[in-house]
């Protein structure tokens, strides 16, 4: 059987080059309304798309006031973890946080707590029995101290902190808009259902909303082989990026490890640093670009190979 030669566009229907193919695919996009961004700024919510080495999801996030959030549950997901399943956290006075690995540690260490209290308490009744001016005089002087600690803890408080969709200390990643807004009208338990503008995210919330800025897009499956190219060949933005949305991942995932390496003084930091001073122009352009030469491509993609494999340790992935 013969096979049949493609058939010729119409004599009357000129064709289109690349150049005129690629102009009416802008004409179409800009006569494509943009998503309707009311929702979100009325729920103070966003949607947000994360990149990841195992696929692409979409997920929602919001900043809000430290005090009025309860941070997500991480105890089940790391009983998983034989050592983090011994782990327990207590605070010092000094608001350190310190980890006790033995419970019998741990029991001395309250102990240790029962009796600095039983001795603050005879301290003050010392003070009433008629302490002397100097004594007192101390005592307002731990006072005053202690109110500046309150303070500092009210400011901690108003912070504005991030939250995703999480649960069980895991983030819920979709694949597919649908998906998404399926869950979410769903009822199913989530960290976000803690603020006050969930109900009404859930009412009106349609699959063409799930839509998320370019702000709000991250390829982190891209850092580390980016990083691996050599200086030359960075993504400045890529990478700055990427630095936003892992450290607030890691605070929202409660992920300690990942904290450490992009906190400041650390070599992931450094080179934060100097990738945004690089982009800013100026002397402090040229000091930047300095100062990324100095920054070993090797040692950056290894720690950031980390952070992604953390990351990814810890989504649940929903279809």
């Amino acid at each position: 059987m013969a096979r049949q030669s493609p058939q010729r566009p119409d004599a009357d229907e000129p064709e289109l080059d690349d150049t005129d193919a690629a102009a009416a695919a802008d004409e179409v996009e800009e006569d494509r309304p943009p998503a309707d961004r009311a929702l979100w700024e009325d729920v103070r919510i966003d949607p947000v798309e994360i990149a990841l080495p195992s696929g692409t999801g979409f997920t929602l996030r919001a900043y809000r006031q430290a005090r009025e959030l309860t941070p997500t549950d991480v105890a089940e997901r790391d009983q998983d973890d034989p050592f983090l399943a011994r782990r327990q956290v207590v605070e010092t006075e000094d608001d350190e946080e310190v980890v006790i690995l033995d419970e019998e540690f741990a029991a001395l260490s309250a102990e240790e707590d029962d009796e600095d209290e039983e001795k603050d308490a005879k301290a003050r009744r010392k003070d009433k029995a008629g302490a002397s001016d100097d004594e007192k005089a101390e005592t307002e002087t731990e006072d005053d101290a202690e109110d500046e600690d309150e303070d500092e803890d009210d400011e901690a408080g108003d912070e504005e902190v991030p939250v995703f969709l999480t649960h069980k200390g895991r983030l819920l990643l979709f694949k597919t808009p649908e998906s998404l807004v399926t869950f979410i009208r769903s009822g199913a338990p989530n960290d976000l259902s803690q603020l006050d503008s969930w109900n009404e995210l859930s009412e009106r919330l349609e699959p063409a909303d799930i839509a998320p800025l370019d702000e709000d897009t991250y390829e982190l499956d891209l850092v580390v082989e980016n990083l691996r190219g050599g200086h030359d060949a960075w993504d400045h933005e890529l990478l700055i990026e990427a630095g936003e949305i892992a450290r607030d991942l890691a605070y929202a995932l409660r992920l300690p490890a990942v904290l450490d390496m992009l906190s400041s003084g650390s070599s992931l930091d450094d080179l934060d640093e100097a990738l945004r001073a690089s982009v800013n122009g100026g002397v402090g352009g040229f000091l930047g670009r300095r100062r990324l030469k100095k920054i070993g491509a090797q040692t950056a993609s290894l720690g950031w190979r980390t952070i992604v494999g953390k990351i990814s340790a810890v989504v649940d992935w929903r279809d």
